[in-house]
């Protein structure tokens, strides 16, 4: 299993609206059919840190992350969250013992990156 995970805060600037929108899109992405598992709500980590909300996705392995990336729910829903976030903390993890496995998820990362500029671009310009 592989484990997503994303804590974050809007930009003062959204509206509540568009929280709604993003945070709807969030939970759209993650029940596409290559998610074993989701969580989206509020953030319980330490309010100094500055997150507000975070993100939690479970997919099966390396061919579920994949179809994860490129799901057209993912694509799409990316352009209605990212624009909106001031802060943005991926984390992941796994109980796969590949010692490669790392390396195997940024390579793929960066093959989306490649495939789909904006994203990366969108990606970049937020803070962690």
């Amino acid at each position: 299993m592989i484990v997503l995970m994303l804590r974050f805060a809007f930009r003062a600037e959204t509206t509540e609206d568009e929280r709604a929108a993003a945070l709807a899109a969030m939970r759209h992405t993650a029940s596409v059919g290559s998610v074993a598992f989701s969580v989206v709500g509020q953030d319980l980590g330490d309010p100094a840190d500055g997150y507000t909300h975070a993100y939690c996705v479970g997919v099966e392995d390396l061919e579920a992350l994949r179809r994860y990336l490129y799901d057209p729910v993912h694509l799409e829903g990316d352009l209605t969250i990212l624009p909106r976030l001031a802060r943005l903390s991926p984390a992941r993890l796994s109980d796969d013992p590949d010692p490669g496995l790392n390396g195997k998820i940024m390579a793929m990362h960066l093959e989306k990156v490649a495939a789909h500029p904006e994203w990366g671009r969108l990606l970049d310009a937020i803070p962690g």
